[in-house]
């Protein structure tokens, strides 16, 4: 019996031991697991003081800085710095984060030991712009991962600061290295450079001499008026009192006279703007010509059409902000100006650039603008200032992602994407990737009038293209009901039928909701030479150029010298310039910009004369992209359909007079000429090349 219990006993302690130890097991786990974070924390803790002196805004707790007569100072200015030679790439992208990180130098006050003067002139400007990169995702308070350093020096107003105790401050930052992967923002610059070394500028006073290209970065010149405007409401579509007004205040005597003689030549039309003599209130302004003529500044911006901006002792001026504030066109008359972000901004969509020698006869150059052009320059300047310059933060923010798509190029947007609208209703082709969709195909839109055997023929050979999606016959007879479908041919390609409610050439071109695919072909009822190898490679080209009218007819405008006028020809040459949309492929885009967005005067001339249509597409597309149509493969069918069939509309003797005509009228109204010539075409790969047939993918292309 004591054996028993003596057993049990024994089994009951090593029962007791097991649990003990497990416990204790799970004791150590815990304390070690705590340990781990104690430690984590202790060096997260660690770090964190190892930075204290990061970025603070509190101003009431600057620190002195002494700097000595014998501190050493900054070098001059490296004038062939560059992305590459002057930046450190290395600092960037750490840890894989492709992105800008900027570290900001605690706020010091730097006094020279020498005469007691200090370099701490914090302006609300560079407060702000310190404020806005703090709480931006690009700051970074470990300078260990900064790719890029601010001082909080503020150089915004050279004139405000003491060269030599600002370049002996900059040396002494901990991490200055001759001023490598620094930035200094600097918008107007003094009398005496400040030494800037290898550092980047930020300036709003460069001209082509001293940019240095793809490394400074040019900004605008920030206007204090415009911090008690607050929101600024315009309207592009009201008149406009003044034609031309100059408000500029520092202009160049010279330039000053010019300007002023042609206030007093066309007093209604120009208003010449300068201080008031008994009136120091920079808010206000007096008519140069008439002293009594008190106005409210910048306020009086927006009763003109067109505002001056002539070379003063700065280059930059915050009259080029006030302008598109007031939704005012800048006329910049500064020949080697350098405007800001130009780098990827396109500032001819939003102002207009004379040579200084010509700012005596500026009111024959802006008299040329038609007034198309001006509504388009003012859209594309209220939103360039809604967008990149409203105020200090933005300015800021554009300029940091500009320099990181530098230093991270793969991650950079395209020059247009930077100058364009946002549109979420219609996408603009000339901002698809380079290839359009393959998938859906096209749509087929047919114009026709009353010509019922030519347009059967015409479905039947459409659907033997593979690309065709489906067909959209637009009838333009409102005096005779269409054929039923029932009298259709038989095709396996969906197909309807619109009748229109007016007789206009215009209606081949409205963006039907029928249209569901990216790629339009536009084609007349009676273009049945047309095979389809032919119509599935010219779908193939417009894939690769979505953004062009791509077609088979072409012509070309050209400058007859005796008339003085453009000329409508359609002989063939070793140029071209337009496609006829009688057999073109374009995308869907430009049927909504054309029916919407197009010079109305173009559209009621089309519709009146009942011709040009064709040569207004091209003027339309011509006009945004800068860019020429493509032609594919030769057709001499295509020489002269006009002197072929006397059915046709284009049969009239007239009707290659108002062709011309037309032309000429349209560069008038574009006030330019926006068509671009070229010398070449596409043609398939193999094309008339001594291979078997079977290797070739589009047989049946180029025969007569």
């Amino acid at each position: 019996m004591a054996k028993i219990l003596t057993t049990d006993i024994s089994k009951h302690l090593q029962r007791n031991e097991r649990i003990f130890n497990i416990f204790t097991y799970i004791l150590i786990a815990i304390l070690t697991i705590s340990g781990f974070y104690l430690l984590l924390d202790w060096r997260n803790n660690r770090n964190a003081l190892t930075y204290s002196n990061s970025f603070s805004l509190d101003l009431d707790q600057i620190r002195e800085v002494t700097l000595s007569a014998d501190s050493p100072e900054t070098q001059p200015r490296n004038p062939n710095c560059s992305v590459w030679n002057c930046l450190n790439l290395y600092r960037c992208g750490q840890e894989g984060h492709n992105s800008l990180t900027v570290y900001i130098y605690p706020i010091k006050d730097y006094i020279s030991e020498q005469n007691g003067k200090s370099a701490y002139t914090l302006t609300k400007e560079y407060y702000e712009i310190l404020k806005t990169i703090a709480n931006s995702p690009y700051y970074t308070s470990n300078p260990n991962k900064a790719c890029i350093f601010l001082p909080s020096i503020d150089l915004l107003n050279q004139r405000l600061t003491e060269p030599a105790l600002v370049n002996r401050a900059l040396a002494s930052l901990d991490y200055w290295e001759n001023g490598e992967n620094h930035v200094l923002f600097n918008m107007l610059p003094g009398n005496n450079p400040i030494n800037t070394d290898k550092s980047i500028v930020f300036g709003g006073s460069f001209n082509s001499w001293t940019y240095r290209s793809d490394f400074d970065i040019s900004l605008p010149v920030w206007s204090p008026l415009l911090h008690s405007i607050g929101k600024i409401n315009y309207d592009s579509y009201l008149p406009k009192k003044y034609f031309v007004i100059l408000g500029q205040l520092n202009i160049l005597p010279e330039y000053f006279r010019i300007v002023k003689s042609l206030g007093q030549s066309h007093p209604d039309d120009v208003l010449v703007l300068e201080e008031c003599q008994n009136n120091e209130v920079k808010s206000f302004r007096c008519d140069a010509n008439s002293e009594q003529k008190i106005f409210q500044y910048p306020n009086v911006l927006s009763n003109a059409t067109f505002c001056l901006l002539a070379r003063g002792s700065y280059l930059g001026q915050p009259d080029l902000i006030e302008m598109l504030a007031f939704n005012c066109i800048p006329v910049i008359a500064i020949s080697n100006y350098i405007a800001p972000f130009e780098e990827v901004l396109d500032w001819s969509l939003a102002s207009i650039r004379i040579r200084e020698e010509e700012l005596s006869s500026v009111m024959e150059i802006l008299s040329s603008v038609t007034q198309f052009n001006i509504l388009s320059l003012q859209k594309q300047g209220r939103w360039l200032y809604e967008k990149y310059f409203k105020d200090i933060s933005t300015i800021t923010l554009t300029a940091l992602e500009l320099l990181e798509e530098r230093i991270f190029p793969h991650h950079s947007r395209t020059i247009r994407q930077w100058n364009a609208f946002e549109n979420n209703v219609v996408t603009n082709p000339i901002f698809l990737p380079i290839f359009g969709q393959k998938s859906q195909g096209f749509t087929a839109v047919i114009l026709t009038y009353d010509r019922v055997e030519s347009l059967y023929a015409l479905i039947q050979k459409l659907t033997l293209v593979p690309s065709l999606q489906s067909m959209l016959v637009i009838w333009n007879n409102q005096q005779k009901l269409p054929p039923h479908l029932s009298s259709f041919p038989s095709i396996t390609k969906p197909l309807k039928v619109i009748q229109t409610k007016a007789n206009k050439l215009s209606n081949r071109f409205y963006p039907y909701d029928e249209i569901n695919t990216e790629a339009v072909l536009t084609i007349d009822d009676d273009i049945i030479m047309l095979t389809a190898d032919e119509l599935d490679f010219g779908f193939e080209v417009w894939r690769e150029f979505p953004d062009r009218i791509v077609g088979f007819p072409s012509r070309k405008h050209v400058w007859d010298n005796s008339t003085l006028r453009w000329h409508y020809e359609s002989e063939w040459t070793n140029q071209i310039s337009m496609v006829l949309t009688g057999a073109a492929f374009h995308h869907k885009y430009w049927s909504n910009i054309y029916t919407y967005s197009m010079p109305n005067e173009i559209k009621t001339w089309v519709d009146d004369h009942m011709n040009c249509e064709d040569i207004a597409m091209n003027f339309l597309v011509a006009n945004i992209t800068n860019k020429p149509p493509i032609k594919v493969t030769p057709r001499k069918k295509f020489k002269c359909p006009e002197c072929t069939n006397t059915e046709m509309l284009s049969a009239d003797l007239n009707h290659m007079r108002e062709r011309s005509a037309c032309i000429d009228h349209f560069a008038r109204i574009y006030g330019r000429m926006p068509l671009r010539s070229v010398e070449f075409r596409a043609d398939p790969v193999l094309f008339k090349d001594n291979f078997p047939e079977k290797l070739k993918r589009f047989n049946d292309v180029g025969n007569l």
